[in-house]
């Protein structure tokens, strides 16, 4: 006789009542003290303006709800739009501005805004009179203006901006404003049509090597190719004060718009078909032209093609001119760089790009500025006789920085400094810019003109110590003008006066950042305070911070910052339980990795996003561990990864336990993104950790076969470190209970919510200890304040339930495997 099965079996019908309560859990609210940290107050977005003594404040709210992360998204060649803003996605907006006066200290706050308003972008004007504002509405992006003497603000005309790519306007003079519109006469976006037209088809006729990125939101039809179109279509137009506007050519896709410094010539970037399923939109074809005010061409700087293959290699490059721009000094002069090896890194050449201007009217050949030896990486414009053009060699970290003379042909470009990138000890800082008569951003030189100011971090064994040089252009000498003093921790902004005052931003360990005006020289006294931000989360005052130095074992030297909970005291209180949170980084030299970095008295920000959180729960933090992977010479950081990152980590857990803060059988390791790969190869190699937290990371390495992070071999070239890089491979040696959190809207090249899915799923199917939390809406970065709190909620329940009360392990599983 046959005898009926059951439906379910009891383990499977526990299964499935998992599986349901699961399901039904919704957004979930951490402990209060966890809570507060999401509703803490936020610092305002603060702007000087051109003339330095006024700065806008832009407050912001709290983190906007689900509701809002949730509307309805575009994701289209590598753009993700709100179609009802015709605008990219975002959801940080300013609530209310106020005026800052630098001389006085007081403050304004700007009146005329509509309530609930959502403020977006902001630009000052050049004689810093008005502040133009982008402000989203009901029906779209509006343009406001802000009277800067009567703190008062009103909408400029009735139209609404194209802000697709870029915030839709720009000042063209004191003036006027330059503007992308949305078309008055476009009509209603393309319909998608109801049954497919035909099979969606790709194909490849051979070529060489190229770079194929694992991008995220392509276009995969034709109805994403006309979409793409509606979208990006605007119409150019000049706005004055008064809100008169007039129009500027016909509607067409422009990608980026820049005013000449003089305000008569455009340069324009519009993009042209055909389309790519392969590429993003910043490799489609563009057409780069000179327009004059009336839209009229006047110039074509570029046709650029569809470009869906490229060398290989972090050093390739475009070939015909890039990186064009107006020359920041001159009223209307063109600048580009342009490849002089194909682009091909590996192509033997002495010269690798060339920098070229053309002034208008543009009828005369384009001049040579300088050859380089490896790729063009910036310019700071200044004068005719003074301009700082700096080169860079990604493969071997090597960074020049040269002074050049546009002005004067038959002058040989000086070298100013050379350097590893990596070497933040030997960082002469970055130059001073300040805004000239037009609005442009211009090398800020002292009273005489023959020298400049260099701002930097000033990296060293102590920790960061920012400073302020100025630098004697005919001697290549500096002088030392002011340096943070322990026990603050401050960082220019800005020179003021002629160099006599600077603007910094001061905070301690206890004191969260603030603006001060600091006197410069020999009469340099206390500086004075200008904002006055209280202490954002009082409740954890009395946070413990201390700077470690400790060394792996083959004498590398390693760094991290470690917070203790108020009142904690270690040889009262014994060890704690303790959260790591780390990312790991390369380098081409040891000396390098050891570097010391960051400052023992900076401010201790716990804020939602970071570790630091769980201090609210008892919890010692180890911040940003040193995990350094090191690639001496022709070797690669990755073909020694896994032993180098087991060394990182075992070096980390004997220093906390040997400082007495941390149970060795009660740590966990966490990371964001490639912070998250790692953890998932720590927890599959060592059995250093109680469990793992894993947010937004890639696991299988096959998946990103065309390069990741620092790895620019793709898999057919470096099969075996793909391999071995891949804890998906070795899922069946990860112990120890591992939470994955993963945004299903993941943007970022590379991590696909499939890398977290199917990890899930292995260790699932393998017996393992594995929690999977996909959020709804998000994207690399979580951005909902229910997101935010459910986050913390899982992380706080993983700790307490593996960590914080986990059980000393059996003696022979302590160690690596």
């Amino acid at each position: 006789m046959i005898r009926s099965r059951p439906l379910c079996t009891g383990l499977a019908l526990a299964s499935l009542l998992l599986s349901a309560s699961a399901l039904a859990e919704g957004y979930q609210t951490p402990a209060p003290e966890l809570a507060a940290l999401v509703n803490a107050p936020r610092t305002p977005f603060q702007s000087l303006n051109p003339q330095r003594d006024t700065i806008l404040q832009t407050h912001r709210p709290g983190l906007p709800g689900i509701a809002d992360v949730a509307q309805p998204e575009l994701r289209l060649a590598g753009l993700r739009l709100n179609p009802k803003m015709r605008a990219a996605s975002r959801f940080d907006f300013g609530s209310a501005m106020s005026l800052l006066d630098v001389g006085s200290g007081k403050s304004r706050p700007v009146r005329g805004l509509p309530a609930h308003v959502r403020l977006a972008d902001s630009a000052w004007s050049p004689d810093g009179r008005h502040v133009a504002f982008s402000a989203w509405g009901a029906r779209g992006v509006e343009l406001w203006l802000l009277d800067v003497s009567g703190a008062r603000a009103h909408r400029l005309g009735a139209f609404h901006l194209n802000a697709t790519t870029g915030g839709g306007f720009a000042w063209v003079d004191k003036q006027r404003l330059l503007v992308k519109l949305l078309p008055s006469a476009q009509g209603p976006a393309p319909k998608k049509p109801d049954t497919p037209s035909g099979p969606d088809i790709q194909q490849s006729l051979g070529g060489k090597l190229s770079q194929t990125r694992t991008y995220p939101d392509l276009l995969k039809t034709p109805y994403d190719a006309d979409l793409l179109d509606y979208e990006l279509s605007s119409q150019l137009a000049l706005v004055d004060l008064s809100g008169k506007t007039r129009l500027v050519g016909k509607p067409d896709r422009y990608l980026s718009v820049q005013p000449s410094p003089d305000g008569q010539y455009l340069l324009t970037a519009r993009l042209q078909r055909p389309y790519s399923t392969l590429v993003p939109l910043f490799r489609f074809p563009q057409r780069i032209d000179v327009l004059d005010l009336n839209g009229r061409r006047v110039h074509v700087v570029a046709q650029r093609p569809l470009r869906e293959r490229m060398p290989s290699g972090f050093d390739a490059v475009d070939t015909g001119p890039r990186d064009v721009s107006w020359r920041a000094d001159k009223p209307a002069t063109l600048f580009w760089a342009e490849a002089q090896d194909g682009g091909d890194p590996s192509a033997p050449s002495k010269a690798r790009d060339a920098l070229y201007l053309q002034a208008a009217p543009f009828q005369t050949p384009p001049f040579k500025l300088q050859t380089l030896a490896s790729r063009f990486a910036d310019i700071q414009w200044g004068r005719d006789d003074l301009a700082l053009v700096s080169e860079y060699w990604w493969n071997t970290r090597h960074l020049k920085v040269w002074r050049v003379r546009p002005g004067q042909p038959g002058q040989a470009p000086e070298l100013l400094n050379e350097r590893s990138s990596e070497d933040r000890y030997a960082d002469p800082g970055s130059p001073a810019m300040i805004r000239d008569h037009n609005g442009q951003a211009v090398l800020q030189t002292g009273p005489d003109g023959n020298s400049l100011y260099l701002l930097g971090d000033g990296a060293s064994p102590e920790g960061d110590r920012p400073f302020i040089d100025r630098l004697d252009l005919a001697s290549n000498k500096t002088t030392r003008l002011w340096r943070s003093q322990a026990p603050w921790y401050e960082a220019p902004i800005a020179v003021l006066d002629g160099g006599r005052r600077a603007l910094l931003n001061r905070e301690q360990v206890e004191t969260p950042p603030n603006l001060y005006l600091q006197t410069l020289g020999g009469a340099a006294g206390s500086p004075r305070q200008l904002t006055f931000f209280q202490h954002p989360t009082p409740q954890l005052k009395g946070v413990q911070k201390q700077l470690l130095r400790y060394k792996r074992a083959d004498g590398v030297g390693l760094t991290a910052t470690l917070y203790l909970p108020p009142a904690y005291d270690a040889k009262r209180d014994g060890p704690l339980p303790m959260l790591m949170w780390a990312y790991p980084t390369e380098f081409k030299s040891a000396e390098a990795a050891g570097q010391v970095t960051d400052s023992p008295y900076r401010f201790n920000r716990v804020s939602y996003w970071g570790p630091q959180a769980m201090l609210a729960r008892g919890y010692a933090v180890l911040d940003d561990p040193s995990m350094p992977i090191i690639g001496a010479g022709k070797q690669e950081p990755n073909d020694s990864y896994l032993p180098q990152l087991k060394m990182d980590a075992q070096a980390a857990v004997d220093e906390v336990v040997r400082l007495g803060v941390a149970d060795r059988d009660r740590i966990a390791i966490g990371g964001h993104s490639y912070g998250a790969f790692m953890t998932a190869n720590l927890l599959a190699h060592t059995r250093l950790f109680r469990a793992g937290i894993a947010r937004s990371g890639a696991y299988n390495r096959t998946l990103t076969p065309f390069g990741f992070q620092s790895e620019e071999r793709n898999f057919w070239q470096a099969k075996n470190v793909y391999q071995t890089m891949s804890p998906f491979n070795y899922a069946e040696q990860i112990k120890d209970a591992l939470l994955l959190i993963h945004g299903e809207a993941d943007n970022n090249p590379g991590t696909f919510p499939i890398q977290s899915e199917r990890l899930y799923q292995a260790l699932q199917g393998l017996g393992g200890t594995v929690r999977l939390v996909m959020l709804p809406a998000e994207s690399h970065g979580y951005r909902a304040r229910e997101s935010i709190l459910h986050m913390l909620w899982e992380e706080d329940r993983w700790l307490d339930q593996y960590v914080k009360h986990a059980k000393p392990r059996a003696a022979d599983a302590s160690g690596a495997q």
